[in-house]
């Protein structure tokens, strides 16, 4: 490679737009009225989601198997994924005749594992993590045998990618351009191919890459000026956790991308209940970081005010169970499911001062927990712990100034403890709500 030249070039992108054409649904973009009203922004939805297996890893897969030799494509691909790469690859293989092997972590989800071999993948369930399976793929036969398809870093990955910055610039009028395009960022694939293809043809529009701060590994490499591993911890965008960028993906996303920030996981929850609940769309929690950002209390929310925005939903694969959680994550967050602990008498009377309140505001009892053993300081109080379901912030705050009007003493609201010094008093002296540092700038 000539000194200064990327490893993917515009060109690339442009070729595999032609590559994949009739191959892969050309997603719709929509503007959403509900999303701008909250967002204080022209907020467009690209619907990746509506892809056959449900998110825009089509795209770089269907490329990547069109990019094969003829030997290659005979000796089949490999593949280490959990989720949408490899549902992807698994799809795209069985209808361009390409055997597709794919090597699934322990924690991969039975439904996704069933799927790809309903497409006719070879699936194999080996190691922990995908660090692991991937080792696995590279040293082991038949498998070290074949071409291995990197999900986020291959230059037909990110060529392929790209044309969703493409789609993007087509589907406004001539002349027009988005202010803005917040991109999901896990390997940084993504982020790089529609950085490329947007900041080609459209330099005005800044292009913005949003990770989980659980897994903030492109912001990280940006830190030490190359692709390094992050420590990282679970996080509801599972699809995001990416502990080390992609050489590639790195060099091309730094050329081109305007920016990163940061989400955190309420932001991220939030934004998949939001889309549920406004669009009637489900969006696995990677796909919605986009939208988690500019969200009000998202860290670029009060930067695109005014602005035209696009964000991607990138996948919509996300089971049942990980949907219930999410909810509930993000009803915590709205302020809607709110958790409290209350010190209260331990005789008659003592817990029907509290519901009594509850009733009178419109306060739902989801559930309740009465405690006696770890409340030390008298023996003639009691510890009730409240899940209260609210109709948001504000009622959640009249409801709680409710209580302490009434004497009740507060130990725990939301995220809130509070502290007190005499037993007996109902004086709430302090309040600590913790929360992460503010994520690193752009360098």
């Amino acid at each position: 490679m000539a000194a200064g030249r990327l490893p993917v070039l515009f060109e690339d992108v442009a070729i595999a737009a032609t590559r994949i054409r009739g191959g892969v649904t050309r997603t719709a973009l929509t503007h959403s009225h509900w999303l701008s009203q909250l967002c204080g922004c022209e907020v467009f939805l690209k619907h990746e989601q509506t892809m056959f297996t449900g998110s825009f890893k089509e795209r770089g897969a269907r490329n990547a198997l069109l990019s094969l030799s003829e030997e290659e494509r005979a000796r089949g691909v490999v593949a280490a994924s959990a989720g949408n790469h490899a549902l992807a690859l698994s799809w795209h293989g069985k209808q361009l005749g390409v055997p597709v092997s794919v090597l699934m972590p322990t924690v991969a989800p039975m439904a996704k594992r069933s799927k790809c071999a309903t497409f006719g993948a070879h699936i194999v369930v080996h190691g922990d993590t995908i660090g692991d399976a991937k080792l696995h793929a590279e040293t082991t036969a038949p498998f070290c045998d074949m071409t291995y398809v990197n999900g986020y870093d291959d230059v037909p990955i990110i060529a392929g990618a790209g044309t969703l910055g493409l789609e993007l610039i087509e589907q406004l009028p001539e002349g027009d351009h988005f202010d803005y395009v917040m991109v999901p960022c896990g390997g940084a694939g993504l982020l790089a191919g529609v950085s490329l293809a947007i900041k080609t043809l459209r330099p005005q529009t800044r292009v913005v890459g949003v990770e989980p701060r659980n897994c903030a590994s492109f912001s990280h490499a940006l830190a030490v000026g190359h692709p390094d591993p992050v420590e990282t911890t679970s996080t509801l965008a599972d699809g995001l956790a990416v502990p080390t960028v992609g050489a590639n993906a790195f060099e091309v996303a730094r050329a081109h991308a305007d920016d990163v920030c940061i989400v955190d996981e309420a932001d991220v929850a939030l934004a998949v209940l939001r889309l549920l609940e406004n669009e009637k769309v489900t969006i696995e929690g990677g796909g919605a970081t986009g939208l988690a950002a500019i969200l009000p209390g998202g860290p670029y929310h009060d930067q695109v005010r005014g602005a035209k925005v696009a964000v991607p939903l990138c996948g919509g694969n996300i089971d049942v169970t990980t949907l219930g959680r999410v909810i509930d994550r993000g009803m915590a967050a709205d302020g809607r499911l709110v958790r409290f602990v209350a010190e209260v008498s331990d005789r008659s009377g003592g817990i029907a001062q509290c519901t009594e309140i509850l009733s009178r505001h419109g306060a739902s009892v989801k559930d309740v927990f009465h405690e006696r053993a770890w409340l030390q300081s008298a023996v003639d109080r009691v510890q009730i712990k409240f899940i209260l379901e609210c109709t948001g912030a504000d009622h959640s705050r009249a409801v709680r100034e409710a209580m302490i009007d009434a004497g009740v003493t507060i130990l725990v609201w939301g995220r809130e403890v509070y502290t007190r010094g005499d037993p007996n008093t109902t004086q709430l002296l302090e309040t600590t709500t913790g929360g992460p540092a503010e994520p690193a700038p752009f360098e």
